[in-house]
């Protein structure tokens, strides 16, 4: 029996440009036969690891990096200051290659390719570029290798790496992040703006810059799912992934994309969370939206109650349920309709009872 956390977020996001594709336009994507807001997975994601800063030990987390070998050599000279720059960049380069990991021809200091590294991998290969300092043997790849293994990064655990040259220590991600959606049809639109030359002439009344600025405002859908098993599996202990699992839910809720954010200022939080112990399938709830609700400022207690009614539904006929059920809902998004739905399903809780009582039954269902 394999455990799940689903998480299910309902949130209003006023005019913003939190996610741009290749020409400066919001993203977008067809949905039920309409234009719809799109937040990609990646920028979440990204979003959320920054989060976690807040959260864990820094030695908890990982680095996605070109400057691995940089970051090996600054280890290395804490352990060796005899060592100048260059010398200790040498042989952290040294230890990467050895390991398999491909080096930039052009750069001494980076890979070829972003590496995902935890923090107790960084030490480990700077012990052994210590070691190569000292006048040791020439490193193995069997040994360089070996300091990849047993990573405890929440980070790597989560979202999974990637390594082409060493497939072996590849960790696969026990999380899922659907790109966000809005759930009604999104219509982009453009803020025409002005700046003003401080030091012009007073007889110019030009402006020193104009230009466009595409925006979006919409109330997204956001969905992520963690495999409980496979977190414990990549941290290598139960408990560990159930602490990672309440600073993921922090994180996750609580992060925004940073995109054109001293624009628009739009930082907000989610108006309905539904947080979810399964022990059968991970479920997207996003197909209650493919009809698109009105957005004509009921958009969010109306996608709440869709959402609930399509969770229940759900369950009712494929004869399944959820271990633990909890709700987060702000005055809002609540509504009795919303409140009759998961009656008898879901608890209401606040925010910290949440992520307690989500990572005491995930604690408990993975035990068992």
């Amino acid at each position: 029996m394999t455990t799940y956390l689903d998480l299910h977020i309902l949130q209003l996001v006023p005019p913003s440009c939190i996610n741009r594709d290749d020409t400066g336009s919001p993203k977008s994507a067809r949905f039920g036969g309409v234009e719809r807001h799109r937040v990609s997975s990646q920028a979440w994601k990204r979003a959320a690891r920054k989060g976690f800063a807040d959260l864990l030990d820094a030695e908890q987390l990982g680095e996605r990096t070109k400057y691995g070998a940089l970051r090996v050599a600054e280890k290395l000279r804490g352990l060796r200051p005899e060592l100048s720059e260059e010398e200790a960049l040498e042989f952290a380069g040294e230890v990467l290659k050895a390991a398999g990991i491909t080096m930039d021809r052009k750069h001494t200091d980076q890979t070829s390719y972003l590496v995902f590294l935890s923090r107790q991998e960084i030490e480990r290969f700077a012990e052994l570029a210590a070691g190569l300092a000292d006048g040791n043997e020439k490193l193995s790849k069997k040994d360089a290798r070996a300091a990849l293994v047993g990573t405890t990064a929440v980070d790597i655990a989560l979202f999974g790496r990637m390594l082409a040259d060493a497939p072996e220590l590849n960790v696969d991600a026990a999380c899922q992040v659907e790109h966000a959606l809005s759930v009604h049809k999104a219509t982009t639109e453009f803020d025409y703006f002005t700046a003003v030359d401080d030091n012009a002439p007073e007889d110019n009344a030009g402006a020193g810059m104009i230009g466009t600025v595409e925006f979006v405002s919409s109330t997204l859908y956001r969905y992520a799912t963690v495999d409980i098993d496979t977190l414990a599996a990549n941290l290598g202990d139960r408990t560990a992934a159930a602490q990672a699992v309440e600073a993921f839910i922090q994180a996750f809720s609580l992060s925004m994309p940073t995109g054109k954010q001293n624009t628009f200022a739009n930082r907000t939080r989610p108006d309905f969370i539904l947080a979810e112990v399964r022990t059968d399938q991970p479920v997207s709830l996003v197909n209650a939206f493919e009809k698109p609700v009105a957005n004509d400022g009921t958009a969010l207690a109306s996608a709440a109650v869709e959402l609930a009614r399509y969770a229940v539904d759900g369950d009712r006929d494929f004869g399944t349920k959820p271990a633990t059920s909890l709700f987060l809902v702000n005055e809002r998004a609540s509504t009795p309709e919303l409140l009759s739905a998961l009656d008898g399903r879901s608890t209401a809780a606040s925010f910290p009872d949440l992520i307690s009582a989500v990572g005491a039954a995930v604690s408990e269902e993975s035990g068992k």
